[in-house]
């Protein structure tokens, strides 16, 4: 699997093209700013792009906007944002364009390689990964709809917006795959969303609701 690399920390840089190298990828090319991240994109034909949010000159937004641009070059280009910050315009942007292959995580809240790389996979193929609290963050701003909804409900919610199925959030939730079903249904209903079974599906379903 081919994968290009947008991180200006030339460590980090180097540390997940090790990772991912040694974990069956290919990294064709690693990029420090937008504009290198550009001209690589146009030269190689990955097959996702991990990027960082805060890059040179200004350090705010250059990574998600240029992943956005990538996209729009490349439509249905998968995206995988890895950084610190959670930057939510630009961010709801990036799902807005298609959540297809879109995954968002935070440095700081993966505690695992094989979650990391198992991410990096399902985005590949087109999934979607989102780490909680960047759900958290882009709901508060459509939070209306949300408010009908019970904290079991909620919490339901975010594990479904991680791509989860029933049987991971029982597990995850400690309690029966019947009373997730439950909750779910609940979910759809009070959301105004058609009920469906398709982990992916409800992902896109729930974004596509929040206007994201």
């Amino acid at each position: 699997m081919r994968v290009v690399i947008l991180e200006d920390n030339p460590i980090l840089a180097e540390g997940l093209g090790l990772l991912l190298g040694n974990s069956g990828f290919e990294v064709v090319a690693v990029a420090g700013d937008a504009d290198e991240f550009a001209k690589v994109m146009a030269d190689n034909a990955p097959e996702i792009a991990i990027v960082d949010v805060r890059l040179p000159p200004t350090f705010t937004d250059e990574g998600l906007r240029a992943a956005i641009e990538a996209r729009r070059l490349r439509p249905g280009l998968p995206v995988l944002v890895f950084s610190q910050y959670v930057e939510e315009v630009y961010a709801a942007e990036l799902l807005a364009a298609g959540s297809e292959g879109v995954g968002y995580l935070l440095k700081d809240r993966v505690s695992r390689v094989d979650e990391f790389l198992e991410a990096v996979r399902r985005v590949a193929a087109g999934g979607t990964v989102l780490d909680p609290e960047v759900v958290s963050q882009l709901m508060v701003k459509r939070s209306s709809p949300l408010d009908r909804l019970t904290p079991r409900e909620r919490e339901v919610l975010a594990l479904m917006a991680e791509g989860l199925g029933n049987a991971a959030i029982a597990e995850k939730l400690v309690v029966s795959e019947g009373a997730v079903h439950k909750h779910v249904g609940n979910v759809f209903l009070k959301l105004d969303l058609p009920p469906t079974d398709s982990g992916h599906r409800r992902v896109l379903a729930v974004l596509a609701h929040l206007g994201l």
